[in-house]
């Protein structure tokens, strides 16, 4: 018997979506751990790079690989801002939520740039030719700022979630402080 496509619920998508963010801050956490020891070991003690060269190809290889893992997540990155049950949202995730806002319209506006500087190619620019990986690099370069607020603030959006699912429901009964009567006890109090 053939199996009947299903298409995931609404729920379902946005777990997968989350699950997709969470990939995402993993793989840029090891990137910047890399560039972190790299970086350490290849400047003076005052951060001067022993090598300008090898440095900077370094530094394009840390944008570049945070730019891959953030494409995963780039598309759904406004379904999960727009997701946030404002009910959970407590003050102290306001300013990252700003952060991870504003991150994100540079990341739009830059990649729309992208598209430009697509166009202004020559045509027989392609991957692997110095034009266009030169290009690349300064677009990741230019995105990685905005990146990086997103691998340092985007745990909060599944924070978010976590409590809003551990919030009471709007519905349920208020909790009661009295204890309730047992139907025949009487109370403790002498008479």
């Amino acid at each position: 018997m053939p199996l009947i496509p299903t298409t995931p619920a609404p729920n379902e998508i946005h777990l997968l979506r989350l699950d997709q963010l969470d990939a995402f801050l993993r793989e840029s956490e090891l990137i910047l751990a890399a560039w972190n020891i790299y970086s350490d070991e290849h400047t003076d003690l005052d951060g001067w790079p022993y090598d300008d060269d090898a440095y900077g190809r370094r530094a394009a290889q840390r944008d570049a690989g945070t730019a891959d893992a953030f494409e995963a997540v780039r598309e759904q990155a406004h379904q999960l801002l727009a997701a946030l049950p404002a009910r959970a949202v407590q003050n102290r995730w306001v300013w990252q939520l700003g952060t991870l806002r504003d991150a994100l319209a540079r990341l739009d506006a830059l990649h729309d740039e992208w598209l430009q500087t697509l166009d202004g190619l020559p045509s027989d620019a392609r991957p692997g030719t110095e034009v266009f990986d030169d290009a690349l690099a300064a677009h990741h370069a230019e995105a990685w700022s905005s990146l990086d607020d997103w691998a340092t603030h985007g745990h909060i959006i599944r924070g978010i979630h976590a409590a809003a699912r551990n919030a009471p429901s709007a519905l349920a009964p208020a909790p009661t402080t009295t204890a309730a009567s047992v139907p025949g006890r009487h109370s403790p109090a002498r008479r």
